[in-house]
C-alpha cells in the first residue's frame, strides 16, 4: 500500500505542476495522469480490479439514484453528474449565444440606463453576478467584456476597470448557487445539496459581499470611468439591441429553454431530478429545438474541459483509494487542536490561496473527500465545512490573473482588443477586493453556524 499511496501523489503533484505551468494542454495533462493512475497505482502497486472499477464509476449510470435520488449517496471515482450537467448547460449556452441571447441582453441593459458609463459599470457588475449564478462564468465574461470594450469606444471610456469588476462579480456570483461554479457543482453532488441549500448558505454571503464589492469598486474605479467618459451621449450612434437577436424563433426557444433549466434547477430537491437528469434533458431538447443546427451546437461543445473533469477524477480517486486524503484530514485535524473555529478558518483561507495560483476545480475535487473524512473524525458539521470549502475555492480564484478561467478569460479578451491587464495592475485592485470578501465570509461562517 506504502507504494500506491508514493506513486498517487508522485502522479498528483506532477499533474498539478504540469498545469501551472501550462506548456502542455490541460486536458492531456489530467487524462494522461489519470491512465497512469489506473495502470500503475491500482494496477501494478495495488492490483485491484475493484479498485479500477470503483474510480470508473461506470455502473452508476445503470442505478435509480444517479437520475432520480430520494436519499442523500456518497460519490467515488469519476462524478459523471458533473460531467454531463456541464455537458448539457455547454449546449444550452452555445445555442442561447446564437441566437444572439447576450449580446442582446447587455445591450438592452446599456439602453436602460441611457448607456451613461456610471450606471453602465454599475449594472454589469450586478448583471455578471446574477448571470454567473445560472451560467457558466467564463460564458458570462467572454459576452460582457466584448460589449464592454464595444461600448468604450463608443463612450470613450477605458475598458480595463469595468472588465476587471465585472471578472471579480462573475466569481462572486458564481459562488452563490450548485451550477453557478464548476467547484460548487463538485462539492454539491458530491455531497447531494440542492440548488436550495447553496442558495440560502453560500448565496446569502454572496450578496452581502455583492453590495460590498459593488461600492468598492466604485470607490477604486470611480476616477478611472469618469475623467474618460464624454459628456452628453448621442444614442443615434449606439447600435439597437434588436440588432443582436440573429433568428427571433431560435431567440424566444433559446430563452424558454434558459427559463426551464432554471426552474428544473430550483425545483430539483422537490422533484429529486438529480443534476445529470437535468443536465442531459436539457442538451436534448437544445438540440431537437435547434433542428439543423444540432450538430453544430455539438461541435462548439468544450470537449476538452469534459476530457480534463474525467482525468481528474480519476486521479483524485488514486488518492481517495489508497487512503492519501484521509491522511491530509488527519493532519488538518492535528494543527487546529480539534478548534473548529481554526479548522473552519483553515479551509476557508488554504483553499482561497491555492485557488489563486492553481486551478479550483482540481483543488475542490480533492477537498470535498477530505472534509468528508474530518467530519467524520473530528464530529465537525459536514455541511459547515462544505460551505467554507465552496466559498474558499470560488472567491480565492479572483485574487490573480489565473485563479478561475474567467480571469483568464476576461484578460484575453481585453488584450485581443488592445487593452493587457499586467499582472501587477491586476491583483493591485482584485487582490484587496478578494481579501475583504474572504474577510466577510470567515465572519459570516463564524455567526452563523458556530
Amino acid at each position: 500500500m506504502a507504494a500506491a499511496q508514493i506513486f498517487a501523489v508522485i502522479i498528483f503533484v506532477a499533474m498539478f505542476i504540469m498545469i501551472v505551468l501550462d506548456k502542455i494542454e490541460r486536458h492531456l495533462v489530467t487524462l494522461g495522469s489519470g491512465v497512469l493512475t489506473l495502470i500503475i497505482v491500482f494496477g501494478i502497486c495495488m492490483r485491484s480490479g475493484s479498485a479500477i472499477w470503483n474510480t470508473l464509476a461506470i455502473k452508476n449510470f445503470a442505478t435509480k439514484d444517479f437520475w432520480y435520488q430520494v436519499t442523500e449517496s456518497e460519490s467515488k471515482g469519476i462524478n459523471w453528474a458533473t460531467i454531463l450537467f456541464i455537458a448539457g448547460m455547454m449546449v444550452m449556452v452555445e445555442g442561447m449565444a446564437k441566437a444572439g441571447f447576450f449580446r442582446w441582453l447587455c445591450m438592452r441593459i446599456a439602453y436602460l440606463v441611457k448607456c451613461k458609463t456610471i450606471p453602465v459599470f454599475i449594472t454589469f457588475m450586478i448583471m455578471s453576478a446574477v448571470l454567473s449564478m445560472f451560467i457558466d462564468s467564463i460564458t458570462v465574461i467572454m459576452f460582457l467584456a466584448a460589449v464592454t470594450i464595444e461600448l468604450a469606444q463608443l463612450l470613450k471610456f477605458n475598458p480595463v476597470p469595468m472588465i476587471l469588476a465585472e471578472i471579480f462579480c462573475a466569481n462572486l456570483g458564481g459562488s452563490a448557487t450548485m451550477c453557478g461554479d464548476p467547484p460548487n457543482i463538485i462539492v454539491g453532488t458530491s455531497l447531494g445539496f440542492s440548488f436550495f441549500d447553496f442558495l440560502t448558505n453560500t448565496g446569502l454571503v454572496a450578496g452581502i459581499s455583492l453590495v460590498v464589492s459593488v461600492i468598492f469598486f466604485y470607490i477604486v474605479f470611480k476616477k478611472e470611468i469618469v475623467t474618460e467618459a464624454s459628456g452628453n451621449v448621442d444614442m443615434s450612434k449606439f447600435p439597437k439591441p434588436s440588432e443582436a437577436i440573429t433568428n427571433k424563433k431560435d431567440f424566444v426557444i433559446s430563452s424558454v429553454i434558459f427559463g426551464m433549466a432554471v426552474i428544473l434547477l430550483i425545483t430539483h430537491a422537490t422533484t429529486h431530478l438529480t443534476v445529470a437528469t437535468i443536465g442531459l434533458f436539457i442538451a436534448v431538447i437544445t438540440l431537437l429545438t435547434s433542428g439543423k443546427s444540432a450538430l453544430e451546437l455539438l461541435k462548439k461543445v468544450d470537449y476538452k474541459t469534459l476530457v480534463f473533469f474525467i482525468g481528474l477524477f480519476i486521479v483524485v480517486g488514486g488518492l481517495e483509494e489508497t487512503g492519501i486524503l484521509e491522511l491530509i484530514a488527519e493532519f488538518i485535524e492535528n494543527i487546529s487542536g480539534g478548534n473548529i473555529m481554526l479548522m473552519i478558518a483553515i479551509i476557508l483561507w488554504v483553499s482561497a490561496i491555492a485557488s489563486a495560483f492553481v486551478d479550483n476545480i482540481p483543488f475542490a475535487a480533492t477537498m470535498v473527500p477530505v472534509i468528508q473524512s474530518l467530519a467524520e473524525t473530528a464530529g465537525v458539521d459536514l455541511n459547515t465545512l462544505a460551505w467554507a470549502l465552496s466559498i474558499g475555492t470560488d472567491i480565492g480564484g479572483s485574487a490573480t490573473p489565473i485563479g478561475a478561467s474567467a480571469n483568464v478569460v476576461g484578460t484575453s479578451v481585453a488584450a485581443k482588443n488592445g487593452h493587457p491587464i499586467s499582472w501587477g495592475r491586476y491583483c493591485k485592485k482584485l487582490a484587496p477586493a478578494t481579501v475583504i470578501v474572504l474577510a466577510i465570509s470567515t465572519v459570516y461562517i463564524f455567526v452563523r453556524y458556530l
